[in-house]
């Protein structure tokens, strides 16, 4: 009856480790997948700028059902050899699932470039 025991033992403990282990990989795939998210917002954001030498209007969009919110502001300006230049703030926000879910995940990425 003992060794039943121990072995009973054994095996609760073993599903336990698996069922961790499997939400821990499951939680850094969802962790790389709402960064790279919201890291094409900032390279999206970035190149309107570049392009447009100004900020665009905050927008939104959806990467692989992962919501992507996006901000820009104008922090400064400057002179340089007689050139002008515009620094601006983007900011991109992913999240996945909602914050009282196990599966929450949220990143936020913030660049500071010029034109």
């Amino acid at each position: 009856i003992f060794i039943l025991v121990v072995l009973g033992m054994l095996g609760v403990y073993m599903v336990s480790l698996s069922t961790v282990q499997q939400a821990t990989t499951t939680q850094a795939y969802l962790q790389a997948k709402v960064y790279q998210a919201s890291r094409s917002g900032l390279e999206w954001g970035i190149k309107q700028v570049v392009d447009h030498s100004a900020c665009f209007t905050d927008d939104s969009f959806t990467v692989e059902q992962i919501p992507v919110a996006l901000s820009c502001q104008v922090v400064d300006a400057y002179t340089e050899g007689g050139d002008s230049y515009q620094v601006y703030e983007l900011t991109s926000q992913a999240s996945f699932a909602t914050i009282s879910s196990p599966d929450y995940v949220s990143r936020t990425l913030k660049v500071t470039i010029h034109d």
